[in-house]
């Protein structure tokens, strides 16, 4: 099986292609009628879905892998783990499960990047839903100690309250596009025609 192109897609850092590229590949074996072996890059394709907040599609992709794979390769159950948290919102444990597996060098990259993009995602949940929010839980949802969650949110912009132990969220100002009124166009063009003749 040629991994090429995911290989390529790893080494660029195009995470968001992962799914896609493992999809293709995988239909192709399908289509050609070999079966799945050992070398199939489960662990990534499955984080590959993670990546794109693709739950569904990484919680099919578990069920369809062969159960000698799943006992064979931990780093697969290890994915799935993370998949798991996911799947029931439990924030804080999707950090121990990136956290609580010794990944392997070409997973470790995907799973870093997971793990950055999580947390903005994370950031923004806690901006859109919370005007005030404590330090314990902000450090819970952004998975960090207490103080880098301080330190985090204070380079954001928002304000901590180290004797209330709260956090102050700063809503990001947001920019309205401004729709333009094609007869207001029409007449301002009129109107600046006329000006110059």
């Amino acid at each position: 099986m040629d991994f090429s192109v995911l290989n390529e897609a790893l080494a660029s850092k195009s995470f968001n292609k992962i799914a896609d590229i493992c999809d293709n590949l995988m239909l192709q074996v399908a289509a050609e009628g070999v079966p799945f072996r050992d070398e199939w890059p489960f662990a990534i394709h499955l984080l590959g879905h993670i990546y794109i907040d693709d739950i569904n599609s990484a919680r099919f992709l578990w069920k369809s892998i062969p159960p000698a794979i799943k006992e064979s390769q931990p780093e697969v159950v290890a994915a799935w783990k993370i998949g798991q948290k996911l799947w029931t919102r439990d924030y804080a444990g999707v950090y121990e499960a990136i956290r609580g597996f010794d990944w392997t060098q070409q997973t470790q990259v995907l799973v870093a990047a997971f793990s950055e993009l999580y947390t903005k995602r994370m950031f923004e949940l806690l901006q859109s839903a919370y005007s005030t929010i404590s330090i314990q839980d902000a450090a819970q949802f952004l998975g960090m100690s207490e103080e880098d969650a301080s330190n985090y949110v204070l380079g954001q912009g928002w304000t901590v309250d180290p004797t209330s132990r709260m956090i102050t969220v700063t809503k990001q100002a947001i920019v309205k596009e401004q729709k333009l009124d094609p007869g207001k166009l029409q007449r301002l063009t009129e109107y600046v025609f006329h000006l110059e003749h």
